[in-house]
């Protein structure tokens, strides 16, 4: 009778750090505290900017932008590169950071306005990575622990749509689809009241309902892990 307690017990504890271990993959946890954001105005139905980094330094991180992380690890490494690739030519910017710490998700943040209703795109081009190789867009962000993120991954060839709520990551919606590594691609995503639609490659892939954030919040690029993501041509148009 000891002996089959015995074994329930460590079953038990098996079954609870397996359980933790996954919730913290998935980005349930965070003790990462995230400064406040510099309010920026919000902007009226038509307003639009565009992002090429053609004007920015190489180099150096863009202008109009600030760097933020959420979760733990090394924080991010935004700068201006020239790449030949490029959909519109020179520049583009990169994350350059592969810190290999899995819950680390690098963010560069829009400081112009702020944003509700809203058609908000990129191009991405996955480069490297080994613990992880995507790149997305954030929009209604709060801070770096509050925003909502749409994001591909070209090692899981998959297209998934959450909302992270003081620091922990949920996924609400999602696609299983090809996203190739070392070729320009389009995010784009469309948010009107709690109806969210995302596109990739101009193909609508999700369309999903969401409460979390009704209010309007910043706009911006994203990445994971190790990750080295470029991006070019980021849009945004209030609607």
């Amino acid at each position: 009778m000891k002996r089959l307690l015995g074994i329930l017990v460590a079953v038990a504890a098996l079954s609870v750090l397996i359980w933790v271990i996954l919730e913290s993959r998935e980005g349930r946890y965070s003790s990462h505290a995230s400064p406040p954001e510099t309010p920026a105005p919000q902007q009226s139905a038509g307003a639009s900017f565009t992002y090429n980094f053609d004007g920015d330094a190489v180099g150096n991180p863009p202008s109009r932008f600030h760097s933020a992380r959420t979760g733990k690890g090394a924080e991010s490494k935004w700068v201006v590169m020239v790449d030949p690739s490029a959909p519109s030519k020179p520049n583009i910017v990169a994350q350059i950071s592969a810190d290999t710490t899995d819950y680390r998700f690098p963010l560069l943040i829009a400081d112009e306005g702020s944003f509700k209703d809203l058609d908000l795109s990129v191009r991405f081009k996955a480069v490297t990575g080994e613990v992880d190789r995507a790149g997305g867009l954030v929009f209604r962000l709060k801070d770096a622990n509050n925003y909502y993120i749409v994001r591909a991954n070209a090692l899981e060839d998959n297209y998934r749509l959450y909302h992270v709520v003081n620091g922990s990551r949920r996924q609400f919606a999602g696609a299983n689809l090809k996203v190739t590594s070392g070729e320009w691609h389009e995010l784009r995503v469309e948010a009107v009241g709690n109806k969210i639609i995302c596109y990739y490659d101009g193909a609508k892939k999700i369309e999903a309902t969401d409460d979390t954030f009704k209010d309007a919040g910043k706009v911006g690029l994203w990445t994971k892990a190790d990750s080295v993501t470029y991006f070019d041509d980021l849009k945004v148009t209030a609607k």
